[in-house]
């Protein structure tokens, strides 16, 4: 994650939108008077959300945790993609 200034963020802001989107990352921007802010591509974000509302719910969460640690443990089992 990249750490930059509001003037950098402003001289060169399509640049700076482009490689979010494109890296897949995120930039954070500095001001000086104002808290930081985090620059994220619209489909991170929603990954984001989804992930926050599934983990929003102590049940859900707790199972989704239980599948994870069975997948770990080679509890799982692979099959092929069903193609349409």
């Amino acid at each position: 994650m990249d750490v930059i200034t509001y003037s950098e963020a402003r001289a060169n802001l399509k640049g700076i939108m482009d490689q979010v989107v494109s890296d897949r990352t995120h930039v954070v921007v500095t001001r000086q008077k104002a808290e930081s802010i985090v620059m994220v591509s619209l489909e991170d974000w929603n990954a984001i959300e989804e992930t926050m509302y599934l983990l929003s719910n102590r049940t859900n969460a707790d199972r989704l945790r239980q599948s994870i640690e069975q997948l770990d443990g080679d509890g799982g089992n692979e099959r092929g993609l069903i193609e349409p």
